[in-house]
């Protein structure tokens, strides 16, 4: 499987403006910039698309874990808060709330840090992830 996207950039680092598309068409010509990326400005950037891409990945990975020895998952939440300093990303911390009928907290969080280690995305980011998961 491959999946794709584009960027397109104009102008220069601070001045310029850039916009993002997917294959899927769910990103479509969405918008990015210097303000942005490092300020509080209107549009995406790579770290919140690489947080999106973490949260979902650990989370679809922890609910296939968990089907597949017999627990069904009623909900699970996760947050994934990408650390960018001194233009390095450094970082990811995964914050976890879970709702599962009849698992145990030592369970839990065993399946929990299995799937932070396991996930594609974990994999791909080789870089220092912390997990926080909490069962409801």
């Amino acid at each position: 499987m491959k999946k794709q996207a584009t960027a397109v950039w104009n102008g220069t680092i601070k001045e310029g403006k850039g916009h993002l598309s997917s294959q899927s068409g769910v990103l479509k010509q969405t918008p990015y910039t210097f303000v942005s990326r490092f300020e509080n400005g209107t549009g995406t950037n790579p770290e919140e698309l690489m947080a999106a891409a973490h949260a979902g990945c650990f989370t679809m990975k922890l609910s296939a874990d968990l089907t597949t020895a017999g627990y069904q998952p009623e909900e699970l939440t996760t947050t994934s808060t990408i650390t960018l300093d001194n233009g390095v990303i450094t970082k990811s911390d995964l914050v976890l709330t879970a709702k599962i009928t009849g698992i145990t907290e030592e369970e839990f969080q065993k399946m929990a840090k299995s799937a932070e280690e396991t996930c594609p995305v974990s994999n791909a980011l080789k870089l220092e992830i912390t997990l926080n998961a909490t069962l409801v």
